[in-house]
């Protein structure tokens, strides 16, 4: 009998699209600095939205890249929606210190925030995701992202063919 010491998980991934908000670097006592945003998901029928808020640890090297690329956009309070996954959901308690509320618990929602499908800055629709390609013939896998709709401060250029990751740009 042969044992297996690979271990397997159960995915519990969250999709959906809200507003991206208070992008940090959060540096704990312990451990390494991480890059942290809160998402204020859209819940609910359309005309009568509510809004479910994650406050999110960017996992990933594309999606931390997308995220640091809005920072600009949302100091600036623009409205900058995301289409979003998130993973590995859990609690955490804590108690208000200021406000009404001060001195009562409250439930925070934290999660992962594994990717980033597409971003909109004020409407505009400056990201996309390259759908993964199911056939190596569609699309060569080597071929960089590229954005559907130039950046705002790309239109007169021709960094329209430059990758959606290139590392310079914002939003």
């Amino acid at each position: 009998m042969t044992t297996s010491t690979e271990k397997s998980y159960f995915d519990l991934h969250i999709t959906g699209l809200g507003y991206l908000n208070r992008i940090r670097e959060v540096k704990p006592k312990k451990g390494d600095a991480f890059l942290a945003c809160d998402i204020a998901a859209l819940n609910g029928p359309s005309d009568d939205v509510s809004y479910v808020r994650f406050d999110t640890r960017v996992s990933g090297s594309e999606a931390q890249h997308l995220v640091r690329r809005c920072i600009q956009a949302v100091d600036a309070e623009k409205k900058v929606m995301i289409g979003f996954r998130l993973g590995d959901l859990w609690t955490d308690t804590f108690t208000y210190s200021k406000g009404k509320r001060a001195g009562e618990q409250g439930v925070s929602l934290k999660a992962r925030l594994l990717f980033v499908s597409w971003i909109k800055v004020d409407g505009k629709l400056v990201y996309k995701a390259e759908p993964k390609p199911t056939d190596t013939n569609e699309r060569d896998p080597e071929v960089p992202v590229t954005t559907d709709a130039p950046a705002a401060d790309a239109a007169d250029d021709d960094s329209a063919d430059a990758p959606a990751l290139a590392d310079a740009e914002s939003f």
